[in-house]
């Protein structure tokens, strides 16, 4: 029996993988997923918001006004100031940078570690892959928050810190779910084909495997965005994440949640809602580009 060409194998890959277009999987998310569409807009609007706050805000975010102090929302101020007079606004939409930059960074890092895990485990399967199940079993069985906790103990406070914190707890769980798939991809005729042709691993994992785990892996990408702005939140209110002055929901949520609840309580409300909305957001959308990306929930 003859052996499979390359080009045999090229037009085998981009038969069994599906692609749909950019502005069809759009479409499609706003006419069947309406919550979804809702979660995108939310998301565009806090990523314009964050990239223009220089524009956007109304004043400076660290600048203090003690003839200002605890102002209620107003004319002058509209979401109120803080103890040292800040304006509140301004901190919030400050804040949107390091909440999308701490949620994108650790997403995006720990996927893509993930995802190399993932998918080298069940490539070559055996007991590389025993070993690192094993392993991924062991940072799994601790929650996410008692993680990032202890390797904030660790490495120490900052944004920097955050992001190594948030990331690490990020790599088991994406691995995990780009492992299944990619057992099932590893089976096919064409991964087959590429081993007789004499491919190299790195070749077959990059070229072949990982683009048909791309759909999990987005989906898992859109989740860890959310919870990594829940994360970096409680860090900063624990007061193990990012410090001042840097403008962080979870740090504004920190100096006026207790002492300042009565008698200043938009100070605790404002940055509440942010961080709710922009969770909310994400997990919506999250859920509308697994609908549209799997499959399964596809054909419903």
């Amino acid at each position: 029996m003859a052996v499979t060409s390359e080009v045999q194998v090229e037009a085998q890959f981009e038969a069994f993988a599906e692609k749909k277009p950019v502005t069809s999987v759009v479409l499609d998310l706003m006419r069947r997923k309406p919550l979804g569409a809702a979660g995108a807009i939310i998301v565009i609007v806090m990523i314009l918001t964050a990239a223009f706050a220089d524009v956007v805000a109304p004043y400076d975010p660290v600048a203090n006004s003690f003839a200002n102090m605890n102002q209620a929302p107003g004319w002058l101020h509209w979401l109120g100031t803080d103890q040292f007079g800040r304006d509140m606004l301004a901190r919030i939409i400050y804040g949107a940078r390091t909440a999308l930059f701490v949620g994108f960074t650790s997403a995006l890092v720990g996927g893509t570690i993930g995802l190399v895990l993932g998918v080298g485990s069940a490539y070559f399967g055996g007991r590389i892959d025993l070993f690192f199940q094993r392993v991924m079993d062991i940072f799994m069985a601790f929650p996410l928050i008692i993680m990032a906790l202890a390797v904030v103990s660790i490495f120490g406070t900052g944004a920097q810190n955050v992001i190594i914190a948030i990331t690490i707890p990020f790599i088991p769980r994406c691995a995990r779910v780009v492992r299944s798939s990619a057992l099932a991809i590893r089976e096919v005729p064409y991964i087959d084909a590429a081993r007789a042709n004499g491919f190299s691993h790195s070749r077959i994992i990059l070229r072949h495997m990982v683009p048909n785990v791309m759909a999990p892996f987005l989906i898992m990408i859109t989740a860890f965005v959310g919870q990594a702005i829940l994360l970096e939140a409680s860090l900063s209110y624990l007061g193990l994440g990012v410090q001042e002055p840097t403008p962080a929901w979870g740090l504004m949520l920190q100096g006026g949640a207790e002492e300042y609840a009565l008698s200043a309580p938009w100070m605790a409300i404002f940055p509440g809602l942010a961080i709710t909305l922009a969770v909310f957001g994400f997990n919506l959308f999250g859920d509308a580009v697994r609908d549209v990306l799997d499959p399964r929930m596809r054909s419903q």
